[in-house]
C-alpha cells in the first residue's frame, strides 16, 4: 500500500469544520490557537460560530481551510499516523500551502499569514464584477482549453483548473467567460455554468497578486519537505525550497493541473489517498481520474477511527 495525503482548496469551507477535532484532540485545538495568534484575531470563532458568507470571503476561507487541514493532520499524528507514512503530499490551489505545512516545509504561523495575504491579494487584484470563473462539464482538457482560447477575443480567458477528465474550470474577464459558456455548449459540454466566486483565480488577471506573493514568500523560511510535494503547476514531485517558492508564485496565475497530478501519483504506485481536512471534493475528483485508487476523507474523529493502519 502506497499512500498520498492531499489537502482541499477553496469551496470546501463550512461553519463548524474542525470543531470536533479540536474538542477531541488538544494538538488539533493548538493549531487553531496558533492560527488565531498568527493573524491577531479569533478566526476559530468565525470558523465554528460565524456566518457562512463571512467564512467564504477569500481572505478568511484560505487560512481557515489550512487550519482545519492541519488540525486533522495533528489528530492523525496523535493516533500514531505520520505525514511520512505518505509517499507524496499535494493540495488543490491553497491546499498546496496546507500540504507544505503538514510536511514541515512551512510553519503553521507563516502559512496562516501567507494565506491571509494571498486571499487579500487575489481579492484585490481584480475589481468585483470584472472577472469570473465557470465550470465546463463533459469536455476534456484540450477541448476546454480551445474553448477558452476562442472565447478570449482580446480579453483574458484561460483554463484555470484541470480538475478531472470531465471537469475543467475557465477563468478570466466576465465577458470572455460568458462567451466560453456558449462555445462550450456548442462543443458538446453537458453543463457550463458560472461559479459563485469573487475573483477570477489562476489566470493572467491575478498578476498583481503574484507580485504580492513573490514578496511575501521571499520573507519566509521554506524547508525541504519531509515528503515530496506534487506541485500544482508542474504535476510532478518537487522538494527543493527555492523551486517550491517559485512555483507558489507561478501558481497564482497558472493552471491547477490536478488531473495530471493525481495521474502522476498513480503512475508512481500510489493506491491509497487520504483527503485531509474539510469536505470530500478531491476524493470525488480522484475517483474519476484513477479508479484503482482508494480514497478516504479525513476531517472528523469518526473518519480517523475508520482508517486502516
Amino acid at each position: 500500500m502506497t499512500k498520498a495525503f492531499v489537502f482541499p482548496g477553496q469551496g470546501a469551507q463550512s461553519i463548524g469544520m474542525g470543531k470536533a477535532l479540536a474538542d477531541a484532540y488538544p494538538a488539533a485545538k493548538a493549531v487553531f490557537d496558533e492560527v488565531d495568534e498568527a493573524l491577531g484575531e479569533k478566526l476559530s470563532t468565525l470558523i465554528w460560530e460565524g456566518a457562512q458568507d463571512n467564512l467564504t470571503l477569500t481572505r478568511n476561507a484560505q487560512p481557515a481551510l489550512m487550519a482545519t487541514s492541519l488540525a486533522a493532520m495533528r489528530a492523525l499524528e496523535a493516533e500514531g499516523f505520520a505525514v511520512t507514512d505518505a509517499a507524496y503530499v499535494a493540495g488543490h490551489s491553497l491546499g498546496e500551502y496546507s500540504a507544505l505545512a503538514a510536511a514541515g516545509a512551512l510553519s503553521i504561523s507563516d502559512t496562516a499569514r501567507l494565506l491571509r495575504t494571498r486571499g487579500q491579494a487575489m481579492q484585490e487584484a481584480v475589481p468585483v464584477g470584472v472577472g469570473a470563473m465557470a465550470a465546463l462539464l463533459g469536455l476534456d482538457f484540450e477541448t476546454a482549453k480551445a474553448v477558452a482560447e476562442e472565447a478570449a477575443q482580446g480579453e483574458v480567458c484561460q483554463a484555470a483548473n484541470d480538475n478531472d477528465p470531465s471537469q475543467v474550470v475557465v477563468s478570466g474577464h466576465l465577458g470572455a467567460v460568458e462567451r466560453a459558456l456558449v462555445i462550450a455548449k456548442e462543443k458538446g459540454a453537458k453543463r457550463a455554468m458560472l461559479l459563485p466566486v469573487s475573483a477570477p483565480f489562476h489566470c493572467a488577471l491575478m498578476e498583481p497578486a503574484a507580485r504580492v506573493m513573490s514578496e511575501a514568500l521571499n520573507a519566509v523560511q521554506i524547508n525541504v519537505p519531509s515528503v515530496p510535494l506534487v506541485a500544482n503547476v508542474r504535476a510532478e514531485a518537487v522538494s527543493d525550497p527555492a523551486l517550491i517558492r517559485a512555483l507558489l508564485v507561478e501558481q497564482v496565475t497558472g493552471s491547477v493541473r490536478w488531473r495530471e497530478s493525481v495521474g502522476f501519483m498513480g503512475a508512481q504506485g500510489v493506491d491509497v489517498i487520504w483527503e485531509i481536512g474539510a469536505g470530500k471534493a478531491l476524493s470525488g475528483m480522484i475517483r474519476r481520474i484513477e479508479r484503482e485508487i482508494t480514497c478516504s476523507a479525513v476531517g472528523t474523529p469518526e473518519d480517523i477511527a475508520k482508517l486502516e493502519r
